[in-house]
């Protein structure tokens, strides 16, 4: 398992198009990949899961992968929120 925090820095932090967009990204992984907000952790290929953390801009989350593709999905899924959930 592997975590690490990042800060999001969309403009409208993980609504619902940003949450599709993570979504379709966290989904070509392997691993099971985790969202964690404060003490509330979802699924990052669940629609419903993601957008009930209410994550807004500037938010400090924690992307949590586990698998065979662990380190992989860490390394891209972070640079993928760094850079404003953009490919």
């Amino acid at each position: 398992m592997q975590a690490k925090e990042v800060t999001i820095f969309s403009k409208t932090g993980l609504e619902s198009k940003m949450a599709a967009r993570l979504i379709q990204k966290a989904s070509g992984y392997e691993s099971n990949i985790w969202i964690q907000k404060d003490e509330r952790k979802a699924n990052a290929k669940s629609l419903l899961g993601l957008l009930s953390l209410g994550i807004s801009p500037g938010d400090k989350i924690t992307i949590i992968t586990e698998g065979r593709d662990e380190e992989t999905a860490l390394s891209e899924l972070e640079a993928f929120a760094s850079n404003g959930m953009t490919d």
